[in-house]
């Protein structure tokens, strides 16, 4: 939920910036399906019903469908701004792989936030995780809406998609992931 903040964020920088939201329709982000697939999959994976079905194979079956979803934001590296969410989504991915399969969250994070261990769904509450830094080590606090813990890697997410949304409101030419002259 952190990163969905980022889309309001962007519209509103690109139209300080003298954009148009008319600009966003140039964005040509290939292999979208895999990515909703991915996200989609992640969604129910972290229900209960998900987690039930799926059993002892969370951690392999989160890695895959992070991994899915980092594959396509590689395959659009070619879009202004898309760079930065690649190097959030990476950090993520890299903490947690490193970790069993599951995002660390810090106990200090996960008790200013509110949320319970079962809330954090895809997280795992840990006082010694591997690459600390890039893990769940931030709060959005209780009273928030939407309070919950997020990393580094999130940030870098929502900055990349705000950043992203601005320069498109404001670009010129069509921003596009495919090679010029031909079809991708």
């Amino acid at each position: 939920m952190f990163i969905l903040a980022s889309i309001p964020v962007g519209l509103l920088l690109g139209w300080l910036l003298g954009g148009h939201v008319s600009g966003l329709a140039r964005i040509q982000l290939r292999w979208v399906g895999l990515a909703i697939a991915g996200l989609l999959f992640q969604v129910a994976l972290f229900t209960p019903l998900g987690g039930e079905l799926a059993g002892s194979w969370i951690p392999l079956a989160y890695v895959a469908s992070s991994l899915a979803v980092f594959v396509v934001v590689l395959r659009n590296l070619a879009i202004p701004g898309i760079w930065i969410v690649a190097v959030g989504a990476g950090s993520n991915l890299l903490a947690i792989i490193a970790n069993g399969g599951l995002m660390p969250a810090a106990p200090s994070a996960v008790h200013a936030s509110g949320i319970t261990v079962e809330d954090a769904s895809n997280s795992v509450v840990t006082d010694t995780p591997v690459l600390a830094p890039l893990t769940d080590i931030f709060a959005i606090p209780a009273g928030v809406p939407m309070a919950n813990v997020f990393s580094l890697g999130d940030v870098l997410i929502g900055i990349g998609i705000a950043v992203t949304i601005a320069l498109a409101m404001r670009a010129g030419e069509a921003p596009s992931a495919g090679r010029a002259g031909g079809p991708s």
